[in-house]
């Protein structure tokens, strides 16, 4: 019988479907094919193998890969159909439904979510808050991960002697439900089938072949499970195959356990492995890069990825000043390139980043540049819970008249003032002002409505209302004071090589009162404890709004500035149509199976790609991380790296990452080379003029070229000594004839640089 299918695979591809008898891990590179090979070995198995489909079982991780796997395969072999293709969890749910008696739960037995298991924590620990709650619960959720019972060992996720006994008590009021959770969904199987031979050779009897797809995704629970099921200790005859590639393991914060394939051949006595190394997605030189950095990573089974589509172009490194630079590089960059090339559009590009919080700047330039662009994978950077807390605070300060920030935040975090009460305060205003609305104070109206509250109410409103009073009178006291220079002139300041005066008062700006009113106010706590449980990053946000508010004086008129600039920005994302044709922006860790045309890697900087946290294996998996947002790039890659970058409420200079330097000279690099990188050799394709693709950049250097005399109103005559395209700005040093010297950014302050004609 004839297998067409199998004239489209490449030699390894093809060895790797018609492979049998012993367990085999496929090690499939980047782009390799890997979902075509798993679904025709499927087929295969069916059509030349004569296995009985009811045999045969895969698993992946997600409905979205699961269902796309059955599709696939039943498009090559309609049989397929009667095979289990499924999810893990789905696979445990079957498990768990065929054998409910054994695990303790009703066949009907429904799955708790995270919410539900903290509530039942909650009766089961009276006493505990919800905050503690749905850490314990988040907890539990990763010792299932581990396969660890409230008796075992719990150190790993909790040093608290006294967690084991929250653990225990919940499991047994879990037990008495008889319901399950989404942990146990894995756990349950394992328990039952390494204490139930009978159950086990049921399974193994079953299932005479096994494979798994991301395998490098897998926990210790699943990989327990794969052991049970396959009976591999005991010699049962299942075939076993998992597919997974080990420099793509990036999920260690949700359980994923890198040794399960690094070990696959200790684990699996006998195991073959074959490597798919032929990529059918990136051009050569952008796989060179990948190779360059992760061949630094010293536990992995190794392989080099061989493009299928020629060499292509150097990956281009560009080196900027600030991540407002770095914002407006990459929408000049895209706006050119669409504008210029027919066949490019907004959706071939992908921005990446290390946190989601680093969208903002990304956002705000693409707004006004009118660059259509969607978030995956996240919301919006001011449609985020935690930033619309944040300036919910900040605009109640700014007008206490504004009962849609008064309403998000009076009770949160929870202060016990309930909707009811909420209204009554705000019907307790308008009856006291009434047509004086311009005196409407709801603060005000909150204190004098306190005492005829409950005492719980009354305390959280006291407790709000000189919460609000403080930070008011704080910034209000600052306005009176504050000698500090308007943000015109510290950019004007900055621009021009000046220092600012070392006072107090101009060095405290905006961002110090945006921390302290997020911190005092109990937000920046309330959404750290959800980072704590969701794995989120809602803290980096916080973080991020912080930084944006620099550029503020610390003044109420600062603060009027800086939330009138987010409103705008609001508005032109509300008046944006639409639109399929988008620039994506995206997280490196939810790139994971997505490729692009054009790929920009942004934020390469030593505390910020790698996190300032990671060594050892965590560094490892940072840079499996970039290695992974390479391999996404199918025809041209940028990254960026900035010399400065407002951190905590502060800009401060930045190192270039040091996988830049592990990299080799694998890159073009533009923009004025930091001396670290340069005295390191790192400058292959230099070309210290070449910032960005924008043409303005040329022509500004040629007018301002070396020795053109000019003249300033401050400063007189002088000529030209030095120009330079350094950090993504044509900087301009002036020697004049006064005897001073001094920088000026001519695209921004040209009316200050006369040119003097001869």
């Amino acid at each position: 019988m004839a297998f067409e299918y199998l004239e489209t695979l490449n030699p390894e591809q093809t060895e790797a479907v018609v492979h049998s008898g012993n367990p085999l891990l496929i090690l499939a590179g980047a782009g390799s094919g890997k979902t075509r090979v798993i679904t025709t070995k499927i087929a295969y198995l069916i059509q030349h193998e004569n296995m009985n489909p009811y045999s045969i079982l895969a698993v992946t991780f997600t409905k979205k890969a699961a269902r796309e796997m059955q599709e696939r395969a039943e498009h090559l072999e309609p049989l397929a159909a009667r095979a289990q293709i499924r999810t893990f969890h789905s696979f445990g749910a079957w498990f768990l439904r065929r054998y409910a008696e054994e695990a303790g739960l009703e066949p009907s037995f429904t799955v708790y979510d995270d919410d539900d298991s903290a509530s039942l924590i909650m009766k089961a620990m009276p006493g505990m808050t919800k905050k503690q709650a749905n850490s314990a619960a988040h907890k539990i959720a990763l010792c299932k991960d581990y396969c660890l019972s409230p008796e075992d060992d719990l150190s790993s996720v909790d040093s608290d002697g006294a967690f084991s006994e929250v653990y225990a008590a919940y499991q047994k009021r879990l037990r008495a439900t008889g319901n399950a959770d989404f942990g146990d969904l894995i756990m349950l199987p394992v328990k039952i089938l390494e204490s139930n031979p009978v159950i086990r050779r049921e399974m193994q009897y079953r299932f005479r072949v096994i494979m798994v797809d991301e395998y490098q995704d897998s926990n210790v629970a699943q990989f327990k499970l794969l052991q049970a099921v396959s009976g591999v200790q005991e010699n049962s005859g299942t075939y076993v195959c998992v597919v997974g590639d080990d420099d793509q393991s990036i999920y260690k914060f949700r359980g994923a356990e890198v040794q399960n394939i690094l070990q696959f051949p200790d684990f699996f006595p006998g195991a073959s492995v074959i490597r798919l190394e032929r990529n059918y997605r990136s051009t050569g030189k952008i796989l060179a890069a990948a190779d360059a950095v992760v061949s630094h990573n010293e536990d992995r089974l190794g392989k080099t990825l061989v493009a299928v589509r020629g060499e292509g172009s150097l990956p281009k490194l560009v080196f900027l000043e600030s991540q407002d630079k770095e914002a407006q590089f990459c929408a000049s960059l895209i706006k050119k390139a669409v504008e210029e090339k027919g066949d490019c559009l907004y959706r071939d590009f992908a921005i990446l980043y290390r946190t989601n919080a680093q969208s903002l700047g990304f956002e705000s330039e693409f707004l006004h540049r009118q660059i259509p662009y969607v978030v995956v994978g996240s919301l919006k950077f001011y449609e985020r819970e935690e930033i619309k807390d944040s300036l919910a605070y900040l605009a109640l300060i700014a007008n206490g008249r504004d009962e849609i920030a008064f309403q998000r935040i009076v009770n949160k975090p929870v202060r016990g003032i309930g909707e009811k009460t909420q209204e009554k305060i705000i019907l307790s205003a308008h009856e006291t002002y009434g047509a004086l609305i311009e005196n409407l104070n709801l603060i005000d109206a909150a204190e004098n409505a306190a005492e005829s509250l409950s005492k719980k109410a009354r305390d959280g409103i006291k407790e709000f209302c000189g919460l609000m009073k403080e930070l008011k009178d704080s910034l209000l006291r600052k306005s009176a004071s504050s000698d500090s220079p308007s943000k015109t002139d510290e950019l004007a300041a900055l621009a021009s090589g000046e220092e600012l005066p070392e006072s107090d008062t101009v060095r405290e700006n905006l961002s110090v009162f945006v921390r302290s009113v997020i911190e005092e106010s109990g937000i920046y706590e309330y959404h750290k404890a959800q980072d704590e449980i969701d794995g989120t990053a809602r803290v980096s946000n916080l973080d991020e709004l912080v930084n944006s508010a620099v550029l503020y004086p610390c003044t109420m008129q600062g603060l009027l500035d800086f939330l009138d600039s987010i409103e705008l920005d609001r508005t032109l994302a509300e008046n944006t149509e639409e639109t399929t044709d988008a620039v994506t922006l995206i997280t490196l860790h939810n790139t994971k199976g997505l490729e692009f045309p054009r790929v920009i890697i942004t934020g390469l900087e030593n505390g910020i790609f790698p996190r300032g946290d990671k060594a050892g294996d965590e560094l490892e998996e940072e840079r499996r991380l970039f290695y992974v947002g390479i391999t996404r790039a199918k025809d041209e890659l940028y990254i960026t790296s900035c010399a400065m970058r407002r951190l905590y409420g502060r800009t401060e200079p930045m190192m270039p990452s040091r996988f830049l330097f592990e990299a080799g000279d694998v890159f073009k690099v533009l923009g004025n080379v930091p001396p670290s990188y340069a005295f390191a050799g790192k400058t292959a394709g230099f070309d210290g003029n070449e910032v960005s693709e924008d043409d303005p950049k040329s022509r500004i250097l040629k007018k301002y070229a070396k020795g053109t005399r000019i003249y300033n109103d401050d400063y007189g005559y002088g000529q030209i000594v030095e120009c330079s395209a350094g950090n993504g700005e044509v900087v301009v040093t002036v020697q004049f004839e006064s005897g001073g010297r001094k920088k000026f950014l001519p695209e921004y302050q040209s009316k200050s640089l006369e040119i003097i004609r001869d």
